[in-house]
């Protein structure tokens, strides 16, 4: 019986550290499957939405100017009260970004839904529950995503307009169809 509990043990020890160590493969990795038809063009969601330009808005004057009226001591491009919300996996450690994942794709997939390394093969992705039993995030209901997105869609921002949940939701949303 002890050996038995010591194997449990062992065990979820060794499935939580595999969740923990997945590595964050990038859009171009998940834009593979995530681009067809029978996905939604999901990838077509995204490219067309302002988390694929949101590194990219770092690089530009108005950021610079903004930068500088915050009192940043650094371009916006690098520094880290720009890039937690621009490009969120910059403070991922190095080890756990594959080769395939830019940061300068700005706001993508790995950010909302955990680092995709054990969930991106086919035969997982195809079972939501093994999915998220390898580490995709998955959100309960609206109340989740929403406070999601407002850890950056806040009064922090120095460009905040007020922000209508409902209506940005409909922008990036991207289901699966049915059928």
């Amino acid at each position: 019986m002890r050996l038995f509990l010591v194997l449990i043990v062992v065990l979820l020890i060794a499935a939580f550290t595999v969740q923990a160590q997945n590595k964050y493969i990038g859009v171009k990795m998940c834009s593979m499957c995530h681009k067809t038809d029978k996905q939604g063009k999901q990838l077509d969601i995204w490219q067309k939405s302002d988390h694929a330009k949101a590194y990219k808005t770092l690089n530009t004057p108005k950021a610079a100017e903004i930068a500088k009226a915050k009192g940043l001591t650094k371009p916006a491009v690098e520094a880290a009260e720009c890039l937690d919300c621009h490009a969120p996996a910059y403070k991922v450690d190095a080890k756990l970004l594959d080769k395939s994942f830019d940061l300068k794709d700005g706001v993508q997939c790995e950010d909302c839904h955990n680092a995709g390394s054990a969930y991106k093969t086919i035969l997982i992705m195809k079972d939501k529950a093994k999915a998220v039993a390898a580490g995709m995030r998955e959100f309960k209901d609206a109340a989740a995503v929403k406070a999601s997105c407002v850890t950056c869609h806040n009064e922090k921002s120095p460009t905040y307009k007020g922000f209508n949940f409902e209506e940005a939701l409909g922008k990036i949303r991207h289901p699966v169809p049915k059928g």
